[in-house]
């Protein structure tokens, strides 16, 4: 069976690693360019797609937009980017004219905004205004959901996810990429506030992810990190109903922020074995793994 190369659409790194604090918990620094490079040589990942991080919260180093610019600079082969922008920006208002940031970074090569980890209501004034002017510039969202205000990083939505249903109604020419524990526990209907920031296991019953893709066309997902990986291995068979149904909606992703991370690995056998099994059609399989990536980027 040939090999597909992948796109990994959520990728971290920062440009000068030699200046970048360890982080204070677990030790762990960001990767550089070439370490991520590696990696992803070792995951059959053929580009990445690099997310900035300009928020503060439960940060202790910023991936600024021009870190990833310049990484992409020198490795145009290999990473294309999103711009990120706060939505507190210039006068941390709800009239803030956000699109004059958003165009500059988008004439750069800019694809879309992410990751967006600002620990506000995903309705936040602030935030709405944010969501206009990436819908009026035309720049896709992908974004990180947190359980509460004041819990480390994350555009915040309650159980449910009610406020981002709100913004989708709200902006229906803006494609939301959904991100994190909070919205992959969604996945199934059990989904209570205990089990909603972590990795819920079991069989699934389809929830409130899944009522929302089927509602809102411009509502997408990100398969990275032990969230979007423990969503679909929990349960196989939901798997590739999943991955069929939404299939064009759907992004292969990563989120690696240290060498030592081996979810990716785990995922990557998951996946290709959906494949290999034929669970999951040629089609279906080029899509999410780098297809729906193609057409997002330009590429």
């Amino acid at each position: 069976m040939d090999i597909i190369k992948k796109i990994d659409i959520h990728s971290h790194v920062v440009a000068f690693p030699q200046w970048v604090p360890a982080n204070r918990g677990s030790g762990y620094r960001m990767l550089s360019a070439e370490e991520l490079i590696d990696m992803h040589d070792q995951l059959d990942i053929e580009r990445g797609v690099l997310l900035p991080i300009v928020s503060p919260e439960g940060q202790s180093v910023t991936m600024s937009n021009e870190g990833c610019l310049y990484t992409v600079t020198n490795y145009p082969d290999r990473f294309s980017w999103f711009c990120n922008v706060d939505p507190r920006a210039m006068s941390n208002h709800p009239t803030s004219e956000l699109s004059y940031l958003l165009e500059h970074y988008k004439n750069l090569g800019a694809r879309g905004l992410g990751e967006l980890t600002s620990n506000l209501y995903v309705d936040d004034p602030r935030m709405d205004n944010l969501f206009s002017h990436c819908e009026e510039v035309g720049l896709p969202v992908l974004f990180h959901i947190s359980p509460a205000v004041g819990y480390w990083y994350g555009i915040v939505d309650d159980l449910g996810l009610p406020r981002l249903e709100k913004m989708l109604k709200k902006h229906p020419n803006l494609q939301f990429i959904g991100h994190s524990q909070p919205f992959w526990s969604e996945m199934s209907i059990e989904n209570t506030e205990e089990t909603r920031n972590n990795y819920p296991t079991g069989k699934v019953t389809p929830g409130r992810l899944v009522y929302l893709m089927r509602e809102y066309g411009n509502l997408s997902c990100d398969l990275s990190a032990g969230s979007g990986a423990n969503a679909l291995t929990r349960d196989p068979e939901n798997a590739v109903s999943f991955l069929t149904e939404f299939q064009d909606r759907i992004y292969y992703g990563c989120d690696i922020c240290a060498t030592f991370n081996r979810h990716p690995f785990t995922f990557r056998e998951f996946l290709d074995g959906l494949r290999a099994d034929g669970a999951i059609s040629e089609t279906v399989y080029y899509k999410v793994c780098r297809g729906n990536a193609e057409k997002l980027l330009g590429l």
